[in-house]
């Protein structure tokens, strides 16, 4: 992956969650942060 191209990667992730804030309010980041938790949770219970 070149540095462009992670570079409009990270500008696209970053308008959609802006986008959802402020037009779409689907608490698109709120779900995600839920379901990171889970996921931790999950990796912690096979450690």
């Amino acid at each position: 992956m070149t540095n462009r191209l992670a570079l409009w990667l990270v500008l696209l992730i970053a308008a959609f969650f802006v986008l959802d804030h402020f037009v779409l309010q689907l608490d698109a980041a709120l779900f995600l942060g839920r379901k990171f938790t889970d996921l931790i949770e999950y990796l912690a219970f096979w450690r």
